[in-house]
């Protein structure tokens, strides 16, 4: 009796492998758009810890001027390229130029939050020694914000940027992970990327310096102390062809950068996870 013809199957959709695809970090920052230039300027402006003043011996009132700051951003450009010949197109599995698209715009995405992490990695007021995450390592740094006069009750402007590590010692902890302390169960349902509480909008990174190691830079900070600048407020995504070279191709690109504005907006929580890390 003669083997059977096996036929194997090719799947046409593709499965993205396990890659970051998104901004998260972007929308923490103070945004700027430029229309034309190679830079923006974020101006910080405020009294200089100006106190009050009384009528001088003379009759006069001694005046202050207001203390002004300028942070340059200039602009790097940012591009995703992609390109597959039209045989390679043709003889290769699934929807290449639909891959390439996606990869595109995934590859410069990850530029983006990775300029943000250069820049909150220059801040230099930190928690100390590495240590696990808990109540201590997060007031330790709520507490020094709010000394320097950082405005903490706004909520909509407190960003934590954390690990996968860091998260996972807060669920030990019981003021994260119990009803009594929080509305939403963190326990329940689906892991969540981004999440209340303690007055802050908490979001996980695996992009951060250190991240799996025993000094994993996260981070407590406001609003107003992270700048991001770029020439538009969406990214510039072309597809085309090149029939002369038989070439499809796909391009992601954004002229932009960001700056630390204010250091003492900004507090590292030095974190030890490397006892809970797989290897």
């Amino acid at each position: 009796m003669a083997d059977p013809t096996y036929v194997t199957q090719y799947r046409t959709e593709q499965i993205a492998t396990f890659e970051q695809r998104y901004s998260i970090l972007r929308d923490c920052c103070v945004r700027e758009t430029i229309v034309k230039g190679n830079s923006a300027v974020f101006q910080v402006s405020g009294s200089g810890s100006a106190v009050a003043v009384e009528r001088g011996s003379n009759g006069q009132i001694p005046y202050y001027t207001t203390d002004n700051t300028q942070n340059t951003v200039t602009l790097v450009e940012a591009h995703a390229p992609f390109e597959r010949t039209g045989f390679n197109i043709f003889s290769t599995q699934g929807d290449m130029k639909a891959v390439m698209h996606t990869e595109a715009i995934a590859t410069l995405n990850r530029h983006i939050d990775q300029k943000i992490i250069d820049q909150l990695d220059t801040g230099s007021i930190t928690t100390g020694t590495a240590a696990t995450a808990g109540m201590d390592i997060v007031g330790k740094a709520e507490v020094y914000l709010g000394n320097q006069n950082i405005p903490i009750d706004e909520e909509d402007n407190m960003f934590c940027v954390v690990t996968p590590a860091f998260r996972w010692y807060l669920l030990q902890t019981t003021e994260f992970a119990s009803g009594d302390y929080v509305d939403t169960k963190p326990l329940n349902g689906p892991v969540r990327k981004i999440w209340r509480w303690a007055g802050k909008n908490w979001l996980l990174h695996t992009g951060l310096t250190g991240a799996g190691g025993s000094s994993e830079n996260c981070f407590m900070f406001h609003r107003r102390a992270m700048g991001h600048a770029a020439n538009s407020k969406e990214m510039d995504v072309r597809v085309g062809y090149d029939d002369k070279q038989d070439v499809s191709w796909a391009r992601a690109s954004l002229w932009h950068n960001a700056k630390l504005l204010q250091n003492t907006g900004i507090v590292q929580m030095v974190h030890d996870g490397s006892a809970i890390v797989a290897s």
